[in-house]
């Protein structure tokens, strides 16, 4: 008799609802604000998190009640995954919409949950908290090449002008 694939290998549609959840890999990159060029339509992205971010850690502080905080905060669904552009391409949402499998550092098929923060994906110590920003276009993270066609205040790459934390400790 033949196993059953694992669930995070089966169609979205066919998730209970702590499954969809587990797919998350807690990277922290869909809670990451984006800026919309107003004559394009061009989506870029920037440094800078959601106040419910944990900076260090890439995880939602208040998740159950983030709508609460955060009004406009997306809930990802059946639909959406597979068709936000600005979800990350490593998003296991947008894989398993695509029909693709999970990394192989997705923590489900691994089993480490640090696999992702190895692998580079995770933002956590990457970005800074909202409340502490400042305007977002002084954090867009230009695609390679196009920095010079954006003044960055400092000349800096807004990946250095993040703070690892979100402020001073107390």
């Amino acid at each position: 008799m033949e196993q059953a694939p694992p669930f995070w290998e089966r169609p979205l549609a066919s998730l209970d609802k702590a499954q969809w959840e587990a797919l998350c890999d807690g990277c922290g990159q869909c809670c990451l604000h984006k800026v919309e060029d107003a004559d394009s339509g061009e989506i870029y992205h920037t440094n800078v998190a959601c106040k419910l971010l944990d900076t260090k850690t890439a995880r939602c502080s208040d998740y159950p009640h983030r709508k609460r905080a955060v009004p406009d905060c997306l809930t990802l669904t059946l639909r959406s995954a597979g068709s936000l552009p600005w979800l990350p391409e490593t998003c296991a949402y947008r894989l398993r919409a695509e029909g693709e499998p999970l990394p192989a550092w997705h923590y489900l098929v691994c089993g480490d949950r640090e696999a992702v923060r190895r692998a580079g994906v995770s933002v956590a110590g990457r970005v800074i908290s909202e409340v502490h920003a400042g305007p977002l276009e002084q954090h867009i993270i230009w695609p390679e090449g196009m920095e010079q066609e954006f003044e960055i205040e400092d000349g800096q790459n807004p990946w250095e002008l993040a703070e690892p934390d979100d402020g001073p400790e107390t």
